[in-house]
């Protein structure tokens, strides 16, 4: 049995990658992609514990997570999409067309 450091360590590093992603990259979609990493090691987390405390709890709060994850990938795909229309462009520097 693989004990609960080996995956707490393993959501962190996935964490600190999502992170890196989000702050040193430019591209939206790549972005995009660090912040679900960035989800998926929460979840990892979530699982882990709720396997260490033998409660389903846990499990239930990540099928929340993933479904609010693909409708952020819906809403944040289209956003993208529409704006690529107008700039063509994917920088997020070039991204200044929602301000209001």
């Amino acid at each position: 049995m693989i004990p609960i450091k080996l995956y707490l360590v393993l959501s962190g590093v996935l964490f600190v990658i999502g992170t890196s992603g989000v702050l040193v990259r430019k591209n939206v979609l790549v972005m995009l992609m660090s912040v679900e990493i960035m989800l998926n090691a929460v979840n990892l987390a979530f699982v882990s514990f709720a396997r260490y405390m033998m409660l389903p709890k846990g499990q239930v709060y990540v099928f929340f997570s993933i479904t609010v994850a693909a409708a952020e990938v819906i809403v944040g795909l289209a956003i993208i999409i529409s704006i690529f229309h107008k700039k063509e462009s994917m920088d997020v520097d070039d991204m200044n067309v929602l301000k209001g």
